[in-house]
């Protein structure tokens, strides 16, 4: 079978690998200033359709095909375990992982996101812009998000606004309408949450919108542990403030290699 999603090494090592999952409509080159400040093996993922994971024939939309290549493709590099993290899009990923193949997760890490499914008007508006990438070709109609997703200290950076855009550009509309289907129809998944017993991280921006501070606390809770609040940033911590992020991941690695 084709590979539907893309593994990269973003810094070698051996033992327990860090997994990080992207935010939609990125690919995994968003966590590109993260890695180099983590120790040990860190691995980084194309999610169906999206960065170098583009041109294969994609599956039904849905978070779970997601997840079960995300597995195959580690068990094909030989990784039975590994701490899986994810942001946004990259979180649900990361929760429908943890309840599909349990065994694997060493480590969970739940950056700007949320275990809840869309509400029906979130939903709706998902379906209306995969339709209008697909019907158009183009990728217009999430740009942006280039801006909107970042704190106000980040939107001010035009570097960054750039990058962002370029990325998102880069993306293929088949791939973005994919993403939009399975984030549309994903289930409430907050029973993960309170099943699951391993070393966890909930991290969120203070200034996010999409997935507020009061969400990610709720999952903080169900999973016994402190939210850690990155202040000043927004959605895309991971590019917004790489080094705070960094530190968190790195101590979510610590615990569950041990």
């Amino acid at each position: 079978m084709t590979a539907t999603v893309t593994l990269h090494a973003l810094r070698p090592g051996t033992g327990v690998p860090l997994v990080l999952l992207h935010a939609f409509p990125l690919d995994s080159r968003m966590w590109a200033d993260v890695a180099p400040l983590l120790d040990g093996p860190v691995l980084a993922v194309d999610l169906p359709g999206m960065g170098a994971a583009q041109g294969v024939a994609l599956p039904e939309p849905s978070l779970e095909a997601a997840a079960d290549a995300v597995a195959a493709v580690l068990a094909e590099a030989g990784h039975g375990r590994a701490v899986v993290a994810g942001l946004s899009m990259g979180g649900y990923v990361a929760l429908a992982l943890t309840e599909r193949h349990p065994g694997l997760v060493a480590g969970l890490g739940l950056l700007d996101t949320k275990a809840t499914a869309d509400a029906d008007e979130a939903r709706a508006n998902r379906l209306r812009v995969a339709d209008a990438v697909e019907s158009g070709g183009t990728v217009d109609e999430v740009l942006p998000m280039a801006t909107a997703l970042l704190g106000a200290a980040a939107r001010g950076r035009p570097e960054l606004v750039a990058r962002l855009e370029a990325l998102i550009g880069a993306q293929p509309p088949a791939g973005v309408a994919w993403s939009q289907r399975a984030m549309a129809a994903r289930p409430d998944r907050s029973a993960v949450l309170a099943g699951y017993r391993g070393p966890a991280l909930v991290l969120v921006g203070e200034e996010d919108q999409p997935t507020p501070v009061a969400g990610a606390r709720e999952m903080a809770d169900a999973l016994g542990v402190e939210a850690v609040v990155v202040p000043g940033a927004g959605h895309l911590t991971a590019v917004e403030t790489p080094s705070a992020v960094a530190e968190a991941l790195g101590a979510l690695a610590g615990r569950a290699r041990g």
